[in-house]
């Protein structure tokens, strides 16, 4: 059988091109997806609802997000505003095969505390609102 035949030469290239464009399985990402999708989304809301709402209680903080993480712990920090270098004066940190959000950090002591706890609980179940 030679390739020189225009019809076998036909027939080769579709059959190639059938196995290019065959449909593929993907699995659908674990409930609450990975730790960075959680984290990135508790970070875009911690944004949304903290700082570009223009709430006081955030006013001297700003946000420092750290998803990029060879640990598997991503994360967002909240920090003094205008000093990024700072130390943090809050961790939200995820964690990969787990669907836990960690927060610690001074601002957990102060009466703010509540307030970030019951955020990011609501949040990382799924709700999107700014208030409970």
């Amino acid at each position: 059988m030679s390739l020189r035949t225009p019809s076998t030469a036909l027939l080769v290239l579709g059959i190639l091109l059938a196995g290019c464009s065959s449909p593929r399985q993907v699995s659908a990402p674990p409930r609450g997806g990975s730790a960075l999708d959680r984290m990135e989304r508790l970070t875009l809301a911690a944004n949304r609802c903290w700082f570009k709402s223009g709430d006081p209680a955030f006013a001297s903080y700003s946000l420092a997000p750290e998803l990029s993480s060879f640990s598997g712990r991503p994360r967002f920090l909240l920090v003094p505003k205008g000093r990024p270098e700072a130390k943090p004066l809050l961790v939200v940190e995820g964690r990969n095969g787990s669907s836990s959000v960690d927060t610690y950090g001074p601002v957990m002591d102060t009466a703010l505390g509540g307030r970030v706890g019951a955020d990011i609980r609501r949040w990382n179940g799924g709700a999107t609102g700014c208030s409970a």
